[in-house]
């Protein structure tokens, strides 16, 4: 049985799962791995969600405010034996319902062109390729998204 809770930054579970990707982004962004991670602190973090299949945490989300009714989604994961479930976009779809009830109207993120799953994942799910925000603006490794998630 899967099973989605909403939780915080602080959540055990949320916290180990985090450290998975860490060791992921690690080794695919080699030389740029520092650049990026200081952008992928939890401290900001006050909304993240953690995806259960038999009791067992096997993917993650967050999301944090960008700027005022703009949430940027952080931190997303799905352990590499349970990718190609759909668990992804349960994650996402939860996060930009959780961000609409909170008075959000769109979702930015950011992720790699090393990152081509992702890509793919954030396409399907009505995201579209949107000039490089903030501290990504400049970064050519950098592919950026928007979302409105208006009703």
């Amino acid at each position: 049985m899967t099973q989605v809770i909403r939780t915080s930054a602080e959540n055990p579970d949320f916290l180990a799962l985090i450290e998975k990707l860490d060791e992921d982004i690690e080794v695919r962004d080699g030389a740029e791995h520092s650049f990026y991670a200081q952008f992928n602190k939890t401290d900001s973090i006050k909304h993240a969600i953690v995806v259960y299949e038999n009791q067992k945490a096997i993917g993650c989300g967050s999301f944090k405010v960008y700027k005022d009714q703009v949430a940027e989604i952080k931190r997303m994961f799905v352990n590499p034996e349970d990718r190609g479930k759909g668990i992804a976009s349960k994650i996402l779809n939860e996060l930009e319902s959780w961000a609409r009830e909170a008075n959000f109207k769109s979702c930015i993120l950011e992720t790699g062109k090393k990152y081509p799953e992702a890509i793919a994942l954030y396409k399907k799910n009505g995201f579209a390729i949107t000039a490089n925000y903030g501290q990504y603006e400049g970064i050519e490794d950098s592919v950026c998204f928007s979302k409105s998630i208006l009703k």
